[in-house]
């Protein structure tokens, strides 16, 4: 059963159970099963009437909202794909993905829908900007006479693209198909227990994978009930986990960080809650030892990527190893490689990471070249992740093939960064790496060779501002005379880290 028939399922079962439970300020909207469906059909009317036919690629760039999430379903029930942006992207940044893409239709908020260049000559994108209200569609403007009747969808259609950094620095488009979206929830749902008794609070945004498919698709598969926030703050999310409301609860290392030190020196008795899961980045021993000793959990880490889904996880019931990602969801297989001639490692011996099964992703976005650098000949698919599996089969992750920058639990690839910078008159060399951060993981930290002294971090970070979404822009900026190179002239990145204390940070 796919996805969105178990949904349909869920809401015959108990059309009247809440589904989402969404806080915005001092307003709470609740949102029952069946007024959920109501809403996305009226929302998939509402695309059809903007053009939006099977196929066809509707990007969605609001901020966490019903109506974002009943866009995202309804796109996915129209047959066409769901393409969820980050809400703080430039608008440089979203030509390139709506180029690239080819979306009918972009849906912004009012005002954001009124200032996008839609027609302006540095893009080639001719879509259609729609604007609507973030509370959503209750249905009430539904005319069930002219409502299409619900398809029978392939599991090869494609139903949700997300953008993903790879080698190259430009985020390509990974599809995922309404069969391995399916093979994913029912993945988490034997993993992790899922049940209709659960309910989960949201603190993720609903652009990322970890957010949209591992939260809240998760639940709603389960027939759960999601509690949400229209944005993030510590103490609201202590007090939600404090109330008994909720029994499951998923963050990114950085949100733990901050939820401990909002709670100053007291403990949080959350023994009333069945689980607490990390992702999107590696958990540090040390604040997995801090987590269980405060929060009474030890939690749950597992790792994942935008084109397998969640691959390892370690178990609901049994050992929880701080430092390893734990063991294969069931249906996954998974091996780990010499990266170099693709023999088989032993246990305990390093490699990287492979992946084979219905969770993985269909390929990139009109990229053939990539897809099939991504997929070994005998069809495995290429993590870039180095690790080790050990004589239990449990996975330890050790660190990345490429440079990829994950601060905060999202993805940031360097290339990017120094592009922006680069187009600064005064900037004459740079690059960017992410450096250890209590707080972020990583922190983006740019080394800059300048024209002039007079450089200041200001305006570099003014600059940056105006071309990326700001989780990309550099935390840190450290003038440096020149930066350290090999015999062909490549920048040695491994070496950059060492300069920050002999450089000149501005």
């Amino acid at each position: 059963m796919l996805f969105l028939d178990q949904l349909r399922a869920n809401c015959a079962k108990h059309p009247s159970k809440t589904a989402i439970e969404f806080v915005d300020g001092q307003s709470t909207a609740r949102l029952s099963y069946q007024r959920l469906l109501a809403g996305v059909s009226e929302a998939r009317e509402w695309l059809a009437s903007l053009g939006v036919r099977p196929g066809d690629r509707v990007a969605v760039c609001l901020p966490k909202s019903i109506a974002a999430i009943q866009l995202h379903l309804a796109a996915c029930r129209s047959g066409a794909v769901s393409l969820p942006l980050n809400p703080s992207y430039s608008f440089p940044e979203l030509r390139y993905v709506l180029g690239d893409s080819e979306a009918r239709v972009l849906v912004l908020p009012g005002e954001r829908a009124r200032r996008y260049p839609a027609t302006s000559s540095r893009s080639a994108w001719r879509g259609t900007v729609a604007s609507i209200n973030p509370r959503g569609f209750d249905g009430s403007s539904l005319d069930s006479s002219r409502s299409r009747a619900i398809e029978a969808f392939p599991a090869d259609r494609l139903a949700l693209m997300l953008y993903t950094s790879g080698t190259t620095g430009r985020p390509k488009g990974a599809c995922i198909t309404h069969g391995s979206l399916t093979e994913n929830l029912e993945m988490l749902k034997a993993a992790w227990q899922w049940s209709s008794d659960d309910t989960l609070l949201h603190a993720l945004p609903l652009f990322h994978l970890h957010g949209l498919l591992v939260a809240l698709q998760a639940a709603l598969h389960a027939g759960a009930t999601c509690i949400m926030h229209s944005g993030f703050d510590a103490q609201h999310v202590i007090e939600e986990l404090r109330s008994g409301r909720c029994s499951v609860f998923m963050a990114v290392p950085t949100i733990y960080r901050r939820l401990l030190k909002a709670a100053g020196d007291q403990n949080l008795d959350l023994s009333h809650m069945r689980l607490l899961t990390s992702g999107s980045d590696r958990l540090p021993v040390d604040l997995f030892e801090e987590i269980e000793a405060r929060l009474g959990h030890r939690v749950v880490e597992r790792y994942g990527m935008t084109e397998t889904g969640i691959m390892l996880s370690n178990p609901l019931d049994g050992d929880r190893v701080p430092g390893q990602v734990g063991l294969p969801l069931p249906g996954v297989r998974m091996r780990v490689v010499v990266p170099e001639t693709g023999s088989i490692c032993k246990d305990g011996e390093v490699g990287e990471f492979q992946t084979c099964g219905k969770h993985v992703f269909a390929g990139y976005w009109r990229d053939e070249a990539k897809t099939r650098e991504a997929f070994t000949p005998d069809g495995w698919f290429r993590t870039g992740d180095i690790g080790l599996r050990d004589a239990k089969g449990r996975f330890e992750l050790k660190s990345r093939l490429n440079d990829m920058i994950i601060t905060g639990g999202l993805n940031v690839y360097p290339m990017e960064v120094e592009r922006v910078l680069a187009r600064h008159p005064a900037v004459e060399q740079c690059a960017v790496v992410g450096l250890p951060d209590a707080d972020w993981g990583q922190a983006v930290t740019a080394f800059v060779v300048s024209r002039t002294p007079k450089l200041q971090q200001a305006e570099l970070i003014r600059h940056c501002q105006a071309a990326l979404a700001s989780y990309k822009v550099p935390k840190r900026i450290v003038l440096v005379a020149s930066l350290p190179r090999n015999a062909m002239g490549k920048v040695q990145k491994q070496h950059l880290a060492g300069l920050e204390t002999a450089g000149n940070p501005l």
